[in-house]
């Protein structure tokens, strides 16, 4: 069962990641740095909620992999170019 959860939220991560690559290619680092991070989250997110609540639960802790993998991918967002404000000074 732990090895379906670690595959699976494995999988979570990198879909979750490839489409924020795809989606949001400007405002994202490299794309080896973004899928491995995707990946990452998911598998510590898998380890965490499963030690929270213990063997039996696979869609929670998907779920909790899922969220966060993209907690994770969130942090490496950059501001949008349009969004930026210049200093009075420049």
């Amino acid at each position: 069962m732990m090895l379906l959860e670690a595959l699976g939220s494995a999988v979570l991560g990198l879909a979750l990641a490839w489409a924020a690559v795809l989606r949001l290619p400007h405002r994202l680092p490299s794309r080896v740095l973004v899928l491995s991070t995707g990946v990452a989250g998911a598998l510590f997110g898998a380890f965490v909620t499963h030690t929270a609540l213990e063997a039996g639960h696979l869609l929670v802790v998907l779920a909790g992999a899922l969220i966060v993998s993209a907690a994770s991918l969130s942090l490496l967002l950059r501001p949008a170019e349009r969004f930026r404000r210049r200093s009075a000074t420049a």
